[in-house]
């Protein structure tokens, strides 16, 4: 128990830190990149993350956190998990590159389909690391949770200020929404050491998959209150608009 004690305490504590860091670090690049891209590149970005942002919801489906809660779980219920999860993300990300020609219409901006197209792969990347987070979770190694999280900022940040500087425009924004959950996916699994098995159904599983729902629903509910502003005013006012109201907001 003291052991115990003191790993909850110390991964308090870093992530504590790491959040702090984190900011800074946010700050810092919502900065330059704002000297190095005009505001409606940030617009642009904007009127697709904000709906893909409904999708993300549901790439973990909450089984993560149905993982961490668990008082025992087996390998083959964590493994059948990363397989659903997997399924989710694949799915997740056809619907995303399908749903491109919806945002040009609705928001009658051509480029949104390629930026669509684009943003699905972190489908992919953030599902295969979701149940690899909730093991470091659950080992309480909140520690190397806080560095991976800055390594994946650090990382996100050098490629799209890189690309910025190149003269990529909003590419830079598309780049750091998929560079850090790529890396932070191939740092989980450096981390734990684990590789999935083989996937085995069975009622044991039905219960996390419910409570997963629960989460997954309001995750939703809160989203959608928080972001439809945003919807709106990309839809009504446009890139130039939303882009400089999204920085604010931040």
């Amino acid at each position: 128990m003291d052991d115990l004690k003191a790993r909850a305490v110390r991964g308090g504590f870093a992530m504590l830190c790491g959040q702090a860091v984190n900011f800074a670090l946010r700050i810092v690049a919502l900065a330059i990149m704002a000297r190095l891209l005009d505001p409606a590149d940030f617009g642009l970005v904007a009127m697709a993350t904000v709906v893909t942002g409904v999708y993300e919801l549901f790439a973990s489906a909450g089984l993560s956190t149905a993982t961490v809660q668990q008082a025992t779980i087996t390998n083959e219920q964590i493994s059948t998990l990363f397989w659903i999860n997997m399924g989710i993300g694949v799915l997740l990300a056809v619907v995303c590159a399908a749903s491109g020609p919806a945002l040009v219409a609705f928001y009658h901006e051509p480029r949104l389909f390629w930026v669509s197209v684009a943003l699905s792969a972190g489908f992919v990347f953030n599902a295969a690391g979701v149940q690899h987070s909730a093991l470091l979770q659950r080992q309480l190694r909140y520690v190397t949770l806080t560095v991976i999280g800055l390594l994946c900022q650090v990382g996100g940040m050098a490629v799209a200020i890189g690309m910025a500087i190149a003269g990529f425009g909003y590419w830079a924004l598309v780049a750091f929404a998929i560079v850090p959950p790529a890396i932070s996916t191939i740092y989980m699994w450096l981390a734990t050491a684990w590789v999935p098995g083989a996937p085995r159904w069975g009622r044991a599983t039905l219960p996390m998959l419910r409570f997963g729902g629960t989460v997954t629903l309001n995750g939703l509910v809160v989203y959608v209150a928080y972001n439809l502003d945003k919807v709106l005013l990309g839809r009504i006012w446009g890139a130039d608009a939303l882009g400089i109201y999204g920085r604010a907001y931040q």
